[in-house]
């Protein structure tokens, strides 16, 4: 750990009573960031944690910010060297990161983001909400029950959903189990399909395009990254996509319930000063979820496929959606 850096203030007189000499302690933390993977979510994420911990420290707080561009190697690098730095506090974004940081060290402090849920992240089999040792952070988990019913509402004619996510992620696993059964619960059939990573998304988003009415793609990193390329293989189709998130709607997607990144990256940079500056301990907090979702639909893409979402969805901003 750094050396405290202290001021001895003077003893102050007012009204004939001596004020007692106070040491004021100023600090310089530095905290590793690595962030899985580039995409919006990710990259939102990120900056609200890095200011929620610069509001509240100003220049106290050094970062080291390093993207492993999707790959799992370079997380467990990247995290590892943060470990060799020593440094105050890690941020895991996403659940590759934080399955590196557990991995790396058990002593520094870890906060995850964007990791949807916490017990299939790290395969805890007795998960009750607050991880213990120096593991917490937020979880970017949705209502996965809300978001069946989107499909539902939206597309009751619906014979066939699939459901497309990348296998080698245990969170977006997670959600397809709860979003399959969901489904079956509305009557709607689903057909779930799985990619390996970017080298075999192509032919199967082709497969579910050409053998489904509807496509979900949950929180997924794999997803969001190549939200374009599930654009260009299922809009000339005419399939409509549901995502778990805005950000990967932006690019992809008719219509998502979902959270705000910026807002849970921001919440776990609170969480972050509640550990370095007021010494919380990470062992008792708890994983904290947002507090809000919205329904937002994409303009352009409902417009093209000539859906027309309920009056209750709110519009992507237009500079934002595509």
């Amino acid at each position: 750990m750094k050396k405290c850096h202290v001021a001895l203030l003077s003893a102050v007189l007012f009204a004939g009573t001596a004020t007692p000499c106070l040491a004021e302690e100023s600090r310089t933390f530095t905290v590793g960031i690595c962030q899985y993977v580039q995409h919006q979510a990710l990259d939102l994420a990120t900056e609200g944690f890095m200011d929620a911990l610069t509001e509240a420290l100003g220049d106290q707080v050094d970062f080291e910010v390093s993207n492993a561009q999707g790959d799992s190697n370079t997380c467990t690098t990247i995290i590892n060297g943060f470990v060799s730095q020593n440094v105050d506090l890690i941020l895991a974004n996403a659940t590759t990161a934080l399955q590196a940081a557990v991995t790396a060290t058990a002593d520094i402090p870890v906060l995850g983001t964007s990791v949807t849920e916490y017990g299939a992240a790290l395969q805890l089999e007795d998960f009750h909400g607050t991880v213990g040792g120096n593991v917490s952070g937020t979880s970017d988990l949705a209502p996965l029950d809300e978001q069946a019913a989107m499909v539902k509402e939206l597309f009751p004619d619906a014979e066939t959903v699939g459901l497309l996510y990348c296998s080698a992620e245990p969170n977006s696993q997670y959600q397809i189990e709860v979003v399959q059964e969901e489904l079956e619960s509305l009557g709607l059939a689903s057909k779930v399909y799985t990619f390996a990573d970017s080298y075999d998304i192509s032919a199967i988003t082709t497969n579910a395009a050409a053998q489904c009415n509807v496509i979900y793609v949950p929180t997924d990193n794999m997803a969001a990254s190549n939200a374009e390329l599930i654009y260009n293989i299922c809009m000339p189709a005419g399939i409509p996509v549901i995502t778990g998130e805005e950000n990967t709607c932006r690019l992809c997607g008719v219509a998502t319930f979902s959270v705000d990144y910026y807002d849970l990256g921001y919440t776990t940079g609170q969480m972050a000063v509640r550990i370095l500056r007021d010494g919380a301990s990470i062992s008792e907090m708890p994983i904290e979820y947002a507090s809000g979702f919205t329904r937002r639909y994409n303009p352009q893409i409902c417009k093209e496929l000539g859906i027309t979402p309920p009056k209750d969805y709110v519009a992507l901003d237009a500079q934002d959606a595509r």
